[in-house]
């Protein structure tokens, strides 16, 4: 095996079917150490971080993405296209476009919408919306359910920009799309599923609110949203 251009493992079977991808590479770090047994560091390539290791005995893996769609385009990609992933599950961090919703809720992605072009530069998919892995989310809901922690179901925003210079422009996105949160991955992810024949799903936890102003600090973010690590980890195989 030909290790790609930025994931360096040369060992067919080294990455697990089932690869857990947060945003932070210290995410990831935190997920491995917390959680993590019999734990092999497959990649360091520009500080992101790649894990497998068992969980109850089980096989998975745990790699950042980095933030962005182009970021999460790049990574998800290879590790679909040369690595045999087979499941791809964000967990994130996500901004609320509702009161309705509070900080540390757990949300599972039906869908994203987004204004961005990587699926049609990529693909030639010319629409806005596209779909989690229904298996997959199946499998998520069921999780949650037997651990007791509730999710949130909705359509989520992917956004390419993090500072908007119309801060306001967030109630139109809800308004006329019907999205709750935001974040900047999930649709890119999506996309790669859908075009390679893999599974894709994201969950997120809200780190902060844009309708009453809470927020949470970057160490919250980085180890305290233990919920949703705790649903996807069961997909250990």
């Amino acid at each position: 095996m030909i290790p790609t251009a930025h994931i360096e493992v040369k060992e067919k079977g080294t990455i697990a079917k089932t690869v857990l991808m947060p945003g932070d590479p210290l995410r990831a770090k935190f997920i491995a150490d917390t959680f993590l047994e019999n734990v092999e560091k497959f990649n360091n390539v520009r500080n992101v971080f790649g894990y497998t290791g068992t969980y109850k005995g089980r096989k998975i893996s745990v790699m950042a993405s980095g933030m962005g769609m182009p970021s999460i385009g790049i990574y998800s990609y290879e590790l679909f296209n040369f690595y045999g992933v087979e499941n791809i599950i964000r967990i994130g961090s996500c901004g609320a476009y509702t009161s309705d919703l509070n900080l540390y809720d757990v949300i599972l992605a039906n869908d994203a919408w987004s204004e961005s072009t990587y699926a049609k530069v990529q693909g030639g998919y010319d629409k806005d919306v596209i779909e989690a892995s229904s298996e997959l989310n199946s499998k998520l809901e069921k999780i949650s359910e037997e651990l007791g922690i509730k999710v949130h179901k909705e359509r989520i925003h992917s956004s390419d920009v993090f500072y908007r210079e119309s801060f306001e422009e967030y109630k139109e996105i809800y308004k006329n799309h019907g999205c709750t949160v935001v974040e900047m991955e999930a649709f890119a992810l999506f996309h790669n599923a859908k075009v390679l024949g893999k599974n894709a799903a994201c969950l997120l936890t809200v780190s902060d609110n844009l309708v009453t102003q809470e927020l949470t600090t970057s160490e919250e973010r980085q180890e305290s949203f233990t919920n949703m690590m705790k649903i996807a980890l069961e997909m250990a195989e």
